[in-house]
């Protein structure tokens, strides 16, 4: 994409000018703060106003900014970093976002600072220095804290502790504030918005994932797992087409496992409120290359099979969004 940026400060709204076909204009916001940063920006959202359809395509875990000092702290940096790394899967939502004109809010905090799939509860409280906060001696770290990887990740199945030293609580605290807090109020707020120009609204939470095994014979591994929260998180309507457009583009597909999704559907999916999400968790084989470190020849195969499916659940949300408006 060919752009220019007209303003350059941290969390003001910018234009920006593509000249690729498509959309010709949108907005660009960035906001938060990467704590330890020289006030890098914790997240950016594009949006075209008025947005073009009523899907927002978002990307927690493709933050890549590490500051000096948590990259420092980080035992076996390298490795536990691209590890953690939903490996760029920025960049297959902005490809997809700019194929299709849909919202588009990116984390640039890596996961490895926070995890913004995780509940603020969901906390190891051994990782930090003093422990849980005064009165909260009832908290007790959820199954994912258990397993290591709560709200601040703490180790590696076969690699062990990731951090050499304890955090404070006003490191934890400022995580919280600047990025987590700040990335689900904007996801909330462009959700509300698309809801209120279409009538609803669908969240796509992309992710990546290691293989789940042989991708040939009768049995063969998803490219794709849909997570829907076993149907709590979106209508059923739609998972039926995008099953439709993965066996279309004959790409396998599996539904909610061994990925339902997790916090961010579980906090921004009402489709009581016409308010849906879905998780798409994208085989990293399918687009990085063969070490899943960089992009690969099948990266723009797969954007396109992203695009057709975000262009399918948008026709879907608006049909239906109008039947409802006009009973």
């Amino acid at each position: 994409m060919a752009s220019f940026d007209t303003a350059g400060i941290s969390g003001q709204p910018e234009r920006m000018v593509d000249i690729s076909t498509g959309p010709a204009d949108s907005l660009r916001q960035r906001g938060g703060r990467i704590p330890g940063s020289a006030g890098q920006p914790a997240w950016s959202l594009t949006r075209f106003d008025p947005p073009p359809i009523p899907v927002l395509i978002a990307a927690p875990h493709g933050g890549r900014t590490y500051p000096a000092d948590l990259a420092g702290r980080m035992r076996h940096a390298a490795a536990a970093s691209l590890r953690l790394e939903d490996r760029f899967t920025d960049l297959l939502a902005e490809a997809v976002a700019r194929e299709t004109g849909a919202t588009l809010l990116v984390a640039h905090a890596p996961r490895a600072m926070i995890d913004l799939n995780r509940s603020p509860e969901d906390m190891d409280w051994e990782m930090v220095a003093g422990g849980a906060p005064d009165g909260s001696g009832s908290l007790a770290a959820g199954r994912r804290a258990r397993s290591g990887l709560g709200l601040v990740p703490r180790r590696l199945p076969g690699m062990g502790e990731l951090w050499s030293r304890l955090m404070t609580r006003e490191d934890l605290e400022a995580r919280i504030a600047h990025v987590h807090r700040s990335y689900h109020a904007a996801l909330a707020a462009q959700l509300e918005a698309l809801r209120d120009r279409w009538g609803a609204a669908l969240l796509l939470d992309l992710h990546s994932m290691p293989p789940l095994g042989p991708k040939t014979g009768r049995d063969a591994a998803p490219d794709f797992v849909i997570g829907d929260r076993f149907g709590a998180a979106c209508d059923s309507a739609l998972a039926a087409v995008a099953f439709d457009h993965f066996a279309a583009s004959r790409r396998p597909a599996a539904h909610n496992r061994p990925y339902a999704g997790g916090y961010v559907l579980d906090r921004h999916a009402a489709p009581a409120r016409a308010l849906h999400a879905m998780q798409v968790e994208v085989c990293r084989t399918a687009y990085l290359d063969s070490h899943m470190q960089d992009p690969g020849p099948g990266m723009v195969a797969v954007v396109e099979v992203l695009a057709g499916l975000v262009r399918r659940l948008a026709g879907e949300l608006a049909a239906g969004a109008r039947a409802q408006a006009a009973e």
